[in-house]
This record gives structure tokens, sequence and C-alpha cells, in this order.
């Protein structure tokens, strides 16, 4: 079994390389963990390997709020300086300072 660690963690705030919208962390899989359709989806020329970490977001875009799966290689530490304003992240994190969010739920 490869051992993967992750660049990213829980409550950092993020942003994909390539496409416009950036989000908080939380949740991590060492690797792909996702449906093969969803994989299947991606265009092959842009196909992320699947072994490497891959991240759940609470993502924001200029229209819309969402949950993203994008792989460690598609994102780049968000310095805004501006805070995430999806919905959801109230529910997991406190206050957003730093470029992050503090974890106030405990985990399993």
């Amino acid at each position: 079994m490869q051992t993967f660690r992750a660049k990213y963690h829980l409550g950092q705030v993020v942003r994909h390389r390539k496409h416009p919208f950036r989000g908080v962390i939380f949740d991590v899989d060492p690797e792909f963990s996702n449906t093969e359709e969803w994989y299947e989806s991606i265009p092959e020329d842009t196909r992320p390997d699947r072994d490497q970490p891959y991240y759940h977001l609470f993502a924001e875009n200029e229209t819309t709020y969402y949950v993203a799966y994008v792989s460690e290689q598609n994102l780049v530490v968000d310095d805004s300086g501006e805070p995430v304003d999806h919905p959801d992240i109230a529910e997991m994190f406190g206050p957003y300072s730093d470029g992050f969010y503090p974890l106030h739920v405990q985990l399993n």
C-alpha cells in the first residue's frame, strides 16, 4: 500500500489552478475515491492521476455555492485574504483568520 501525504489541510482556503473557484477544505481522501463515471467525465488530456490526495471543498464561484472534489495537483493556496461565503462552513468551522477556518466539530 502506497502512502500519500496531503499538502493541504482541513479548514484551509484554496483555489483551483485552472477554473475560477475557491473553497474551504472539509475532507481529504488519500487517493481518488469517487465514482468511475465522475473520473471518466473528465477529458482524458486533462484527467488527473488517481494516486494523489483528493480534497472535498465547500466551494464558491461568482454565481453559486457547491461542493467540489479536486485533485491536489489542481489546487493552490488562496492568498486573497478573503473569507469564503459558502453557507455550510459555519457547521464545521469557526471564524476565518489568516487563510484558515479552525475546526469546531469533533472528528471521528
